[in-house]
């Protein structure tokens, strides 16, 4: 007999086990799904006990799923996809299936929010979908969607042989009516996770979001889960989020994984103002937009622990990057990235190749501009065109598009955009990152980790000949011998 008080969460992987410790990305950055342990934890407030199997973290883990499916015999499995990650799931859902006759699937995430319905035609294993936040809808689903599915605000379910989407939820969740995510759900915490190395001085470190949202609209960017809302956590709930880590977890170091952390001045001068006061001994990153920081606030933040800080660039082509997102305004990027450095702050610059209208020649001054600047890291993406984003509506009309979901993670040139050749564009992003580490300051920085992170030297040496293979080839997955 199924169990409706039990369910497990799974965060597929995306490809196969016995390549992950070959893949690149995940030697440098194993992120909690802090999403899930936000699902986990409101619906274990409510009387679900709710657990999580996070395959990135620990890619063997079909025998732990299948274990768990038959001693506890639940009678939902959830899996959060990205688009990559999607046929992953629905593997693991055929899998539930064969094991627990009745379980019921669900699946959420930024794959399944975008294409909603058109995916049941498809994916047979599929028996829910959850669009949108996760929290309220899956503690309903869970609770009264087996018998009334109807009645569940938020979800796509079967009827008849049809996709019947029930609407999205009058309003979003007030975030500090949440309680912190279920941490302790994620097997190993903390440290089986690591943040990007050489973008934090301490261990243990972890990653947090205090914001749902983006109040801006670019061209790339997917907001099919939170659509055009933003919404953040205030400052005394950060402050006793962080505190939390600290005393459960001993964590001392914080990513803060928004969109944007500054957008609301007060809320980061009353965060600050916190951490100043009642210091707890701990240090953060966070992404920021120059809009949104002066000389006064980045010396708070300085004092108050803020440790790097990441910038959007995206493009140093002045017209490609108007084409694509508000505020285009690159002397003025360059001024707050140099007001950054002098406040003491790491910065990273983040950046994509292949965009529409991308030629040569807008490559060339987005290395002439990047090099121009006092960054100390940096990420080059390959563009690409999710499903949710503005530009997929008409992507096919700007260039070749090979829609693979599974090599859709930022890693592969799928998209081409006209006058290039994905040759060329893969020729190009290596020049990038090749000039990047070739330039002294650069290269003064990191040999400054010494002390100042060691621990990311440590990964650095123990995967050495990964990382060369990486700077001559960028493949995500590196081949066997590596």
């Amino acid at each position: 007999m199924l169990n409706d008080k039990k369910i497990l969460l799974v965060h597929p992987l995306g490809y196969k086990a016995d390549a992950a410790g070959r893949d690149i990305s995940r030697i440098a950055n194993i992120m909690p799904p802090l999403g899930l342990a936000s699902i986990a934890a409101y619906m274990e407030q409510r009387g679900t006990t709710v657990d999580i199997v996070d395959c990135y973290a620990r890619p063997d883990s079909d025998r732990a799923i299948r274990d768990y499916l038959l001693a506890e015999n639940p009678a939902f499995i959830g899996l959060s996809c990205t688009t990559s990650s999607f046929h992953d799931g629905i593997r693991i859902a055929e899998m539930a299936r064969k094991t627990v006759p009745g379980i019921q699937t669900v699946f959420g995430g930024p794959h399944v929010s975008a294409l909603k319905e058109q995916l049941f035609a498809n994916f047979p294993a599929m028996d829910f979908a959850v669009i949108g936040e996760g929290e309220e809808t899956m503690e309903e689903l869970a609770r009264c969607g087996r018998d009334d599915p109807a009645s569940v605000k938020g979800i796509i379910y079967r009827k008849g042989g049809e996709a019947v989407f029930t609407g999205y939820r009058d309003k979003g969740l007030v975030l500090d009516d949440l309680p912190f995510p279920a941490y302790e759900k994620l097997a190993g915490f903390p440290s089986s996770y690591m943040l990007p190395i050489f973008n934090y001085p301490k261990t243990p470190n972890t990653s947090c979001i205090s914001s749902r949202g983006c109040p801006y609209a670019c061209s790339y960017c997917d907001r099919s889960v939170f659509r055009r809302s933003f919404r953040y956590n205030s400052a005394n709930y950060l402050y006793e989020h962080l505190r939390y880590l600290k005393e459960r977890f001993g964590i001392r170091h914080i990513n803060f994984y928004d969109d944007q952390f500054t957008f609301n001045r007060q809320r980061v001068e009353d965060f600050t103002g916190m951490m100043i006061d009642r210091p707890l001994d701990m240090t953060f990153n966070c992404a920021v937009r120059a809009e949104h920081i002066d000389r006064e606030l980045l010396t708070r933040m300085r004092t108050a622990g803020c440790w790097m800080m990441s910038l959007g660039i995206e493009t140093g082509d002045e017209e490609l990057l108007a084409q694509h997102r508000q505020n285009a305004d690159l002397k003025h990027l360059a001024e707050k990235i140099r007001m950054i450095k002098d406040a003491g702050i790491r910065t990273k610059g983040l950046l994509m190749m292949g965009l529409p209208g991308e030629t040569e020649a807008s490559i060339r001054r987005s290395m002439k501009y990047v090099f121009s600047l006092p960054i100390d890291d940096f990420n080059l993406a390959k563009f690409t065109p999710f499903p949710g984003s503005p530009i997929y509506e008409n992507i096919h009309e700007l260039g070749e598009f090979k829609e693979d979901w599974e090599q859709m993670d930022c890693m592969n040139f799928i998209f081409v955009t006209k006058g290039m050749t994905r040759e060329r564009l893969e020729v190009l992003f290596n020049e990038f990152y090749r000039n990047h580490f070739k330039r002294p300051k650069v290269l003064w920085g990191y040999v400054t980790m010494l002390w100042r992170s060691p621990d990311s030297w440590l990964r650095f040496l123990s995967n050495l000949a990964s990382f060369i293979k990486f700077t001559r080839g960028t493949s995500r997955h590196m081949e066997k011998d590596a």
